[in-house]
């Protein structure tokens, strides 16, 4: 495969998959944005900061082009580079995704795919790298942390979709009668294990 054709293809999805995170964030209140929705507290404007972090120092520091400006704590052991605080203003944190994409971007664009790069965070022999792999690390936590979101915004408000215009409509009738259906034909199988179990336990018991 052609290395410009290669990169051109890699470095749009991670365009797209850029907005589409950010997307996640439209239209919410403060609180939904910053509020924990998991048992371990992930929250939206968390995955945004985060990833802001990957991406500035995947293709910063990596390739020798640290960030021209200070960026937040990473990998913390209080795990604060997934939450916003107070003093964190929401517009902050995206305004530094925005400008993080075109530090990166010029990293993308400048370097060949096989130019090397060395990640300090990575175990050795896998520290010493390249663009082709760093390019596909950060494609893939950008794709894993917006399904993060897609699903935790669909949570709150049932929005989904990857960007508002291919937004599909809400149907609430249709959603609860996919949802019923899907819940019956769940309970339908458990019921069956169920059979199953009780009557392997009373073979055994020569019941």
């Amino acid at each position: 495969m052609d290395d410009d054709f290669a990169k051109a293809t890699l470095h749009g999805r991670l365009r797209r998959d850029r907005e589409a995170l950010l997307w996640k964030l439209d239209g919410l209140s403060e609180y939904d944005a910053r509020r924990p929705l998991t048992a371990t507290g992930t929250n939206l404007l968390g995955l945004v900061k985060h990833v802001a972090n990957v991406e500035a120092r995947y293709f910063g520091e990596v390739f020798a082009r640290p960030s021209p400006e200070p960026l937040p704590r990473w990998q913390d052991s209080d795990g604060s580079d997934f939450w916003a605080s107070e003093d964190e203003p929401r517009d902050e944190i995206v305004d530094l995704y925005r400008r993080t994409w075109s530090h990166s971007d010029t990293t993308i664009t400048t370097l060949a795919l096989d130019a090397p790069g060395h990640v300090p965070w990575w175990p050795p022999p896998h520290a010493t790298t390249n663009l082709f792999a760093v390019l596909l690390h950060v494609l893939g936590e950008t794709v894993r942390h917006a399904g993060q979101a897609d699903i935790l915004r669909e949570g709150i408000d049932g929005r989904t979709g990857l960007r508002a215009e291919h937004e599909p409509p809400i149907d609430e009738e249709a959603r609860a009668a996919h949802r019923a259906r899907l819940e019956g034909m769940a309970r339908a199988v458990a019921g069956g294990e169920r059979q199953e179990a009780d009557a392997a336990a009373s073979a055994g018991t020569g019941r």
